[in-house]
Order: C-alpha cells, then structure tokens, then sequence
C-alpha cells in the first residue's frame, strides 16, 4: 500500500549499489511519465543518456510508482531484453504488477511485497531492544510484558505505518492515518480503478471495518450499502489487490467446502481501521494480531455449522485464538476445537496479563 516506506527503501537499495550508473525515476511526475510513454524505445534511451546513464555498461534504474505509468510492461521488456539493465521497480497495486507483468516479464521478475510494520519492525523503529523466535515455544512472561506493553498497546491503536510509529503526538498520528485514507480515495481509487461508481465507496469502507474478524456476507453488504452484489465484489477484490484488505480462507481438507465456505476479513493496518470504524478492543486486537501473523506465514481459519470457530489456524499446524485475557475455559474450548480440526499445537493469544493462568502467548511475543 501506499506510505509503507516504498520509496525510502529502494532509495536505501540504490545508495548501496557500487557503481555511479544509476538513476531514481518518480513516476508520479507527469514529465517523468511521459518520458516511458514513449513508443520509440531509441527516444527513451536518449533521454536517460541525457541524465547521465552510460549504456555501455550496468545500468541500475529505479522507477517509483510504476502502476502510475500506463503499457510499461511492453517498455521494460525491451529495454531490459536490448540493454544491460537492472531494474528496481515499486507500485501500489498487486493486481498490476502481477497481472499486467505476469506474461511480458516471465522469468525475468521477483516480486517482494511489502506490508505496514509488524511489531518486531515497531519495535526496531522505536529503537526498543528485543529478541526474535519462534512464538509458539514462549508463553506469557510478566516482566516482558510490562516492559513491552505502552508499546504493544500503541501498535493496537495506530498500526504500524512508518510515519505514524515516528510520529509522537496522538493528533499528528490521526491526521497522518486520515491523509492515508483520503489519498487511498482520491489517488489510488481514481488512477487504477475502473468503477463507474464511487459515491459509496467511503462508506463500504466503513461498513468493513466495522465488521473486521466477521466472515464476509456479499448479500448483506449489498443490502446496506444499496450497491450491487457484484459490485461490491468488485470494490473487495480491489481493496485486497491494493493492500488495503485481506480474507482468510476456511481451513478445511475439503477444497469443495473451501470454496463455498465464506471468508473472513481483516485490514492491512490497525491505524487506518481505527480511522475508519469506532470497533471494540477485542476486534482491533484480533485484526492486530492478524497484522503480526501474516508475513510469517500461512493464515486460515476453522469453523464449525454451529458457529464455533478457530480465529486463527497458523501454517495449517497451530490452532491460534485470540482473547483478550485468556483463561483456562478459553484454553478448554480451543482444544475441543483443535481434536475436530485435527490439529494438536494450540496456543491462547492474549493481550492484558490474566490473573491465575499463564498457558498462553501475550500478543507482543509475535515479532
């Protein structure tokens, strides 16, 4: 998504490189998009040459905001076919750069992506120290836990976007998430989507993240939001695409029931679903939770007819459940649960310190 730190890394990236030839292009320039929306490719080559780039040798380039520069796969292609080039390339939807560079670049691509912070990174950001492992094999520990805890609690509250972790007063860290928002609408929406309508897309946006944690019901949300079934797919396949959402699929060996089972939802940031909804502590904590998960591995969840669910089944090995403070009955549940999944690694997730019972990983402990 937009304001994860894109730029500022591949910068970092390019001041690393040991060579003179290289060159950061910003695509949100009209001048700089106009210069690869080119169709005579001995053009393009002139005006870099005209930077300072020398052909005759390694050339490293990077462009910012690639999704902003309509057919450049065709471009990037040939020049990376014709030229000894190295391209760096960053962008803010998925759906882009993994569809329209699916066939055009095969073989010739990596794809990295890259989310919010998770709490390690937070952590690293506040210059706090910490030890990373293996989550599963801690349980809680008070003195940690009072140690990290301002902090954990922060990253529930506000997410993990770079400039709201650097950002120290609370109304800077509001307006920050609210500008996120508010460029989501307005830049991302208008420049990559293809939606005749998008008076209601704020307030889907709201609805959601009311209902964060909750499995997806397409025929309600058509129902309120006074959108079509279809279109409002449509708007959720786009939110995923573009990072701002994310549905978990049934954990099941049964691929016919995964696919009809609905999915639940979670968002990409803690900050921007505070912005966006007024939710209760255990909702935000589940979709934190979410946050540090998700780049360490496989996410599903597991569920029962009779609405009894696993929040989490990490990996398809670790029945994970999220509660605010964990207690030997939350613990009795999730086992009874994990039998009927076929799962024997389970583990409570807790956010506070819980009185007369220890068995479990406080939330701050996955980083």
């Amino acid at each position: 998504m937009r304001r994860t730190g894109k730029t500022t890394l591949v910068k970092e990236l390019l001041s690393k490189i040991d060579s003179a030839n290289k060159l950061y292009i910003d695509l949100e320039r009209l001048d700089n998009r106009e210069l690869f929306a080119a169709k005579n490719y001995d053009a393009i080559i002139y005006a870099l040459k005209q930077r300072g780039l020398d052909f005759g040798r390694r050339v490293y380039l990077v462009l910012d905001e690639i999704q902003l520069a309509k057919n450049i796969a065709s471009t990037l292609k040939y020049l990376y076919d014709n030229y000894d080039i190295k391209f760096i390339a960053t962008g803010s939807s998925s759906f882009y750069l993994k569809n329209l560079f699916s066939e055009s670049l095969a073989g010739r691509k990596k794809i990295f992506e890259l989310y919010p912070l998770d709490f390690g990174e937070f952590l690293t950001f506040k210059e706090m120290p910490f030890v990373a492992g293996d989550f599963n094999k801690t349980r809680f520990a008070a003195a940690e836990y009072e140690r990290l805890k301002p902090y954990y609690e922060e990253y529930i509250e506000y997410g993990g976007f770079p400039e709201t972790v650097l950002t120290a007063k609370t109304a800077d860290k509001n307006d920050l998430l609210k500008d996120i928002i508010s460029s989501y609408i307005n830049i991302d929406i208008a420049s990559l989507a293809d939606f005749r309508r998008r008076d209601g897309i704020g307030s889907l946006m709201k609805m959601l993240a009311s209902r964060v944690g909750t499995r997806l019901d397409y025929a309600k949300l058509s129902r309120l939001s006074g959108l079509t079934r279809q279109l409002v797919k449509n708007y959720l396949d786009f939110f995923e695409n573009t990072y701002l959402i994310a549905r978990v699929p049934v954990y099941t060996k049964n691929t016919d029931r995964e696919i009809v089972k609905a999915k639940k939802l979670f968002f990409c940031d803690n900050g921007l679903l505070g912005v966006l909804a007024d939710i209760s502590g255990g909702s935000k904590f589940e979709n934190a939770v979410f946050t540090q998960l998700r780049p360490k591995g496989e996410i599903r969840y597991y569920a029962l007819k009779s609405g009894r669910e696993i929040d989490f089944i990490f990996d398809s090995r670790i029945a994970l459940e999220a509660k605010e403070t964990p207690t030997t009955a939350d613990q009795k549940e999730l086992n009874d649960l994990s039998r009927q999944a076929g799962l024997s690694q389970t583990a409570l997730v807790g956010r506070y310190q819980s009185p007369g019972f220890s068995d479990y990983i406080w939330g701050g402990d996955i980083r």
